[in-house]
């Protein structure tokens, strides 16, 4: 089977391509390395294009399955160039168009983000409220899915990321997951900056558990549109990552400061019961048992 993965350079991508080269598929990665870096793919038996996840439309051959990850991922991003908005949806077109006249299935990467307004836990039949320019551009993607799946029967599985964190975020810099960042200020001697009185809270997934959780879609045959929350289930507050922290002999230092984010979100966590139920995905990684490989892992690259 041959398998396509956009912004397959990138953290979570790249961790899906070395999944799927060891599952034996025939792996090609489309990449404008904008935000991943080749490195993560080196070693890997996948071919690597570069492009934007738009090029999908140049390329001159057929694969069975799209994983559409080369989306920009953190709302500032958004708030800082809202063209990518546009950018963003324009590539998403161009992606179902392939899936459309090549019967391509596609996995879309969306996010928890698309619930802010509502109470948690959050389910996928919540209503979406306009928040920002980031979730308005991926429901914006959902909603295209929709369409191309009601109108042409391209089978699509959307995936709601909730908080991931893991190995080769460094490339992300001040977009990584909070959890990872403390984890370099820690090992740095640095100063953690926490907005109010760290009582807001994440549910945090480790990227191993999102990698499972995008095999499972594509094992998923409903041949429709579905949308499932890829979370833990958990909610963990910033106090309490500090405390797993240090708990793992990691010492984090820690300013706390008055928040200045007007829509500011508080409190994520995941319902993950229709995961569990159709898509047989439940995540394994609790925080405490994944800090020290990743305490490891950074404390050697980031010298």
């Amino acid at each position: 089977m041959k398998v396509l993965v956009t912004g397959g350079c990138g953290f979570i991508g790249s961790h899906l391509v070395e999944e799927l080269c060891k599952r034996g598929f025939e792996v090609y990665v489309l990449d404008d390395l904008s935000l991943g870096v080749e490195e993560n793919i080196k070693g890997l038996d996948a071919k690597f294009v570069k492009g934007a996840s738009g090029d999908v439309a140049r390329l001159d051959f057929r694969v069975d399955v799209i994983f559409h990850n080369g989306i920009p991922s953190s709302s500032p991003m958004y708030k800082k160039d809202p063209q990518l908005t546009s950018k963003v949806v324009n590539d998403m077109i161009s992606v179902l168009e392939y899936a459309k006249k090549n019967k391509s299935k596609v996995i879309l990467a969306s996010t928890s983000s698309i619930y802010n307004g509502n109470p948690i836990p959050w389910r996928e039949d919540m209503p979406v409220f306009v928040t920002d320019y980031y979730t308005e551009a991926r429901y914006y993607c959902e909603r295209l899915c929709k369409l191309y799946s009601d109108l042409y029967g391209v089978e699509v599985v959307a995936l709601r990321y909730f908080s991931v964190y893991g190995e080769r975020e460094q490339h992300k810099g001040g977009y990584a997951n909070v959890l990872t960042q403390m984890i370099w200020s820690g090992l740095k001697g640095s100063e953690f900056t926490i907005y109010g009185d760290g009582s807001q809270s994440r549910d945090l997934v480790y990227v191993e558990d999102v990698v499972d959780a995008n095999i499972k879609a594509l094992e998923y045959g409903e041949g429709k549109f579905d949308v499932f929350n890829v979370g833990g289930g958990r909610a963990y507050s910033f106090n309490d990552m500090l405390n797993v922290l240090r708990g793992k002999g990691l010492e984090v230092k820690a300013r706390f400061v008055e928040n200045p984010i007007k829509n500011y979100v508080y409190h994520t966590l995941a319902d993950t019961k229709k995961a569990e139920e159709l898509l047989k995905f439940k995540a394994k990684w609790r925080v405490e048992d994944a800090v020290p490989r990743l305490i490891d892992y950074y404390k050697r690259v980031l010298r």
